[in-house]
């Protein structure tokens, strides 16, 4: 998509520059038709004011943003980590935005960075993203973006992932040799490509003991934390409950065991429970959690990595090759 200049609005209304930046600064110079027919056709025209350029064509923010759903998750914490001592060495400052998990926000956020605040984005998308035409525009724009963990297959930018699927099947596979009949996963979302891959690897390692993948449980768990508790509890309270849950994110994992107390749940008798999850806490919880740990600070690095090598090449293509960085079972005593 071109970028729209002042200098095209104002030969399309026949008036200066300096009067088309004025109109849209809503200076009392201007009059208020004539700042109606400029805000019109900025907005028809989808301009966007770059608030850095006077005095700063040739210079850069030496600003990176990082926009992700959370920071609670142990996960993102220790991914910015990694990106902080990335930008650190390249004297790069760095802006956490957080997306609380809504598109809108996303949306709403990407949209801001069409004004050159930042010089580059790292993204991880949210669990209601199923559309990317935001993150297309922002591109359009020659922004150097770079998506790390949760990201959009069809984008042509850099990728940071690590292997969900292989993961997954790992996991379901441990649960079954410690002899669970019926596993449960719980997923994130409907619409993540982490989510599938997680959901198609636990999928082939009940295929292969010729289980029913219909058979099997699949909870797509609400963003809200009662209603996550919600359907969690009724999935343990039901006679047939699983004897084996696979909590895909982090923070279902302490739910299960809060539900499990409640209910008077042994872990790991009755049911065994594993987690996706960097929690550094785990080996200390009451029974220690068996984790999928994710190398989140190596993932960071990477992906900051990726994007100065963007940056110092910005009018030059950039690879848009996927990075996967192996995750690692850690097994405890919740699944022992």
């Amino acid at each position: 998509m071109e970028k729209v200049t002042i200098k095209q609005l104002a030969k399309e209304l026949n008036l200066s520059a300096s009067t088309i930046s004025r109109a849209l600064q809503d200076s009392h110079q201007i009059s208020p038709e004539t700042k109606q027919k400029v805000l019109e056709l900025a907005t028809v025209r989808n301009f966007v004011p770059n608030y850095h350029a006077s005095g700063l064509r040739k210079k850069t923010s030496k600003t990176i943003a990082v926009v992700i759903p959370e920071v609670a998750d142990s996960y993102f914490a220790q991914a910015i980590n990694g990106i902080e001592a990335v930008a650190q060495e390249h004297g790069l400052h760095v802006l956490i935005y957080l997306t609380h998990e809504s598109f809108l926000k996303e949306q709403a956020i990407l949209k801001e960075f069409q004004n050159g605040r930042v010089d580059g984005v790292l993204l991880s998308i949210t669990a209601e993203t199923a559309h990317n035409q935001h993150i297309r525009e922002l591109l359009g724009r020659g922004m150097p973006l770079v998506l790390f963990d949760r990201v959009c297959n069809d984008i042509a930018a850099p990728k940071i992932t690590t292997n969900d699927y292989e993961s997954s099947y790992w996991a379901t596979r441990h649960l079954i040799d410690g002899g669970c009949k019926q596993i449960a996963l719980l997923s994130a979302s409907s619409s993540l490509v982490m989510s599938a891959n997680r959901l198609e690897g636990y999928k082939k390692a009940l295929e292969e003991q010729e289980s029913s993948f219909q058979g099997a449980t699949v909870i797509t768990c609400a963003q809200s934390e009662a209603d996550t508790y919600f359907l969690i509890k009724n999935l343990l309270s039901d006679p047939q409950r699983p004897d084996g849950i696979i909590a895909t994110v982090e923070k279902q994992a302490t739910t299960v065991y809060q539900v499990c107390q409640e209910l008077h749940l042994n872990i790991p008798q009755e049911v065994k429970v594993l987690a996706f999850s960097n929690l550094q806490s785990a080996s200390f919880l009451n029974p220690s959690l068996t984790t999928i740990t994710q190398p989140a600070f190596d993932m960071g690095k990477a992906a900051a990595t990726s994007l100065c090598k963007a940056l110092k090449r910005k009018n030059q293509p950039i690879s848009h090759d996927t990075q996967v960085l192996p995750s690692v079972l850690h097994v405890r005593k919740s699944t022992c």
